[in-house]
């Protein structure tokens, strides 16, 4: 197994260059940090320089190894006449740690660099009981306690705005999801105000046919006619005002039809320009059903299942690739004959974002396992390693697809 390392940022390979050759020039001109410590060579403080320079350039991708490397470069620099490049090559791998390592790393450093300051100061002036003593202490606190602490502000100071932002964008989403619950809930109540209207001039036209039809008698029929006539054109005014009030509030959408797996290329292109911000990607891949119809059930759960777990993606998920799969599986011995599945895989990295919980979160998982259920099919979703899996299998009967 071979470790992969990560090309260099193009900032760090500047900076790396810029550092040894700015600790080159002042050796060269004889500026030396420590020039009456002669228990090597001059050129000794190359050796520091020359290890410590090449970190920079994995400051990002390794901060853990850099940091290693850098104190033990920095202690061998005080062993000869020191060079000052080399110091603060190590301040700005101390930075680079906290900046980018693990959480654990980040908030761990500043303690420990305040701790070792503090026990240097200690230590120098209880050796040399001299007021000079303090300046090694400060030295100490300025070569790794400040840029410890400088990273950990930095740190913290872009965490919050990235919560900031992730908050900024669910509640940006959870208002265009209670926008459109509000839309639906008023269309559906227009429709049983339409349903119940039409009901009863529906009723009047039955009961008046059924005497017209019943009782030989021309002026009973007649009248019942004019009645049958007078409910039919109320009804029929009545359902074009509301049909029409229906088409206006959805005069800039698309007609609503019944969502099938055609629709997926949409739904996935809508979740990609949503989700590009929290630095989330929607990949449709996998067996597409094709050539011959599937039950529209079948086809209709499908899409609620995928469309779900992409709308819990953009919620939930961590930055990276969402990737949907959809494949048929074909009866024992390949004939048409019996039953088949169509296997819907949604992978999705996971993640905890920042913030309270959305109200109501559970119950989409509830809504995707009813459907998959009530088809006699079977739903599973959960945390593997880090990635959150939604897998569903909803059975395909081919006399259902003929008919």
């Amino acid at each position: 197994m071979t470790l992969k390392i990560p090309p260099p940022h193009r900032d760090d390979v500047l900076l790396a260059l810029a550092s040894v050759a700015a600790g080159l020039v002042l050796w060269s001109l004889g500026v030396h940090s420590s020039p009456s410590r002669d228990l090597f060579p001059a050129w000794a403080a190359l050796v520091p320089l020359l290890v410590l320079g090449p970190m920079e350039l994995l400051r990002r991708s390794m901060p853990r190894v850099t940091l290693a490397v850098g104190t033990a470069g920095l202690i061998a620099d005080q062993f000869t006449v020191g060079n000052l490049a080399t110091v603060l090559i190590f301040t700005d791998l101390m930075y680079a740690a906290v900046v980018y390592g693990k959480p654990a790393m980040a908030r761990r450093l500043p303690v420990q660099t305040g701790l070792i300051t503090v026990a240097v100061t200690i230590a120098a002036v209880a050796w040399l009981r001299t007021p000079q003593a303090l300046l090694i202490g400060v030295v100490t606190g300025i070569v790794s306690f400040g840029p410890a602490l400088t990273g950990a502000t930095l740190r913290n100071h872009r965490e919050a705005a990235i919560a900031a932002r992730l908050r900024a964008e669910q509640t940006a989403l959870l208002a265009e999801m209670d926008r459109s619950q509000a839309v639906i809930a008023e269309r559906a109540r227009m429709a049983r105000e339409l349903h119940d209207m039409v009901a009863n001039h529906l009723s009047a036209i039955a009961i008046h046919s059924t005497a017209a039809l019943s009782i030989d008698s021309p002026a009973t029929s007649r009248e019942a006619l004019g009645v049958i006539r007078e409910n039919s054109v109320q009804g029929l005014a009545e359902m074009r005002r509301l049909i029409g009030l229906l088409r206006d509030a959805g005069a800039g959408e698309e007609a609503v039809a019944t969502p099938s797996l055609d629709g997926l290329d949409a739904l996935l292109a809508q979740a990609r320009t949503n989700g590009a911000a929290s630095g989330l990607d929607f990949v449709l891949r996998g067996d597409r059903p094709s050539g011959e119809p599937l039950p529209a059930p079948v086809e209709l759960a499908a899409y609620r299942i995928v469309q779900e777990s992409v709308t819990n993606a953009l919620k939930h998920a961590a930055p990276g690739t969402v990737t949907v799969r959809l494949a048929r599986d074909r009866p024992a011995g390949g004939g048409r004959a019996g039953a088949g599945a169509l296997r819907v895989a949604v992978d999705s990295p996971y993640g905890e974002r920042p913030g309270p919980r959305a109200p109501g979160s559970g119950a989409g998982l509830i809504g995707m396992r009813e459907r998959a259920e009530l088809l006699g099919g079977t739903f599973e979703a959960g945390r593997a390693d880090a990635v959150w899996r939604v897998r569903a299998s909803l059975p395909v009967e081919e006399e259902a697809v003929r008919t």
